[in-house]
């Protein structure tokens, strides 16, 4: 099985603020979060369930610190790959959301509504994303059998799930992904395909709201 997770919740999520490829720590919430899925991994293996025989996750500091949580519990090293970053925002990171929907509200609104035509200054489009996960993929084909988790970033999370899923972008927003949570999936050897789209039992009291954050 393929644990699929989206990091835990920084302290640019808290503020609305776009991350994109800059940095930003894990709120005390995020630490919290973290812990709650090492915790859950930890007890599987108390249980004698199936778990992680890898950590990958993406080469950002929210990304690898979530993840780091998991490793250290079940003493596996925490691997990076690059195909996992988050979708460069270009000109967007580092801002507010509220400052963009008034100061860049054409761009805004597409985003919201269409955001398979979005291309950002200086960044990305959801195209690359899918680009780079569909090249991650054969890592997860070639696992035969043994369980990955992968901590990654919102947007790469939600291609992920429209591609296993056969859906198309235009349902980007409908896929549900949240903090620390994870989407369950499993891999035949050549396709991947959805469990689970978003687990959260295992972070009880320790729920993000992401309505406010800028996705």
């Amino acid at each position: 099985m393929i644990f699929l997770a989206r990091h835990a919740e920084t302290t640019w999520n808290l503020e609305g603020r776009y991350q994109g490829r800059r940095e930003s720590p894990l709120s005390g919430l995020g630490v919290r979060q973290g812990a709650a899925l090492a915790e859950y991994f930890y007890g599987r293996l108390l249980r004698g369930d199936s778990i992680p025989a890898r950590v990958i996750s993406s080469p950002l500091s929210r990304c690898v610190a979530t993840a780091d949580f998991t490793g250290s519990r079940l003493s596996l090293p925490v691997e990076t790959d690059p195909l996992l970053i988050e979708i460069a925002h270009g000109t967007w990171e580092g801002r507010l959301r509220d400052e963009l929907a008034a100061n860049d509200s054409e761009r805004y609104r597409a985003w919201r509504e269409d955001p398979s035509l979005v291309a950002f200054d200086g960044g990305e489009k959801l195209g690359d994303v899918i680009a780079r996960w569909q090249a991650f993929e054969p890592v997860l084909h070639a696992m035969a059998g043994k369980d990955v988790l992968v901590v990654t970033h919102d947007a790469v999370i939600r291609v992920a799930l429209l591609a296993a899923s056969g859906r198309d972008l235009t349902e980007f927003w409908h896929a549900n992904v949240e903090n620390a949570a994870y989407a369950l999936l499993a891999s035949d050897g050549e396709r991947l395909s959805v469990l689970e789209e978003c687990v959260t039992s295992h972070l009880t009291g320790v729920r993000a709201a992401t309505a406010g954050q800028a996705l």
